[in-house]
């Protein structure tokens, strides 16, 4: 009974006290419909833009590996404007991070990639 008047004397103080910078700060839930979402694998994208907007294209490049022979064809197209491209960085850039904390460092270099396999 004791834990139960504890556990409403200090929702009265939250629910009185200001709100602290930390908590207004707390994300937001937003909810997302993703059921006509289009879903595609790239292994390779291109960033153009302008000063108002970043272009982010993706697609299949089939010859990773050196120079394609072949033009890589564009399947997907996503126009940002800066501000969210710097969102997006950001939750990409910690995306990665915890990736890399649990599976190791990530090579992008394919060449050094290559040579990790051919010597292990």
């Amino acid at each position: 009974m004791a834990d139960t008047d504890q556990n409403t004397a200090d929702q009265d103080t939250a629910a009185a006290a200001p709100a602290t910078p930390q908590q207004q700060s707390q994300p937001v839930q937003v909810q997302v419909d993703d059921s006509h979402a289009n879903t595609a694998y790239a292994n390779f994208c291109r960033v153009t833009g302008s000063p108002e907007e970043l272009i982010v294209d993706f697609g299949l490049n089939p010859q990773p590996v050196g120079v394609p022979k072949d033009p890589i064809h564009v399947n997907q197209r996503v126009i940002l404007n800066f501000y969210t491209a710097k969102r997006l960085l950001a939750a990409l850039q910690m995306s990665v991070q915890r990736h890399e904390a649990v599976f190791g460092v990530l090579e992008t270099d394919i060449q050094k990639r290559l040579k990790v396999q051919q010597q292990g």
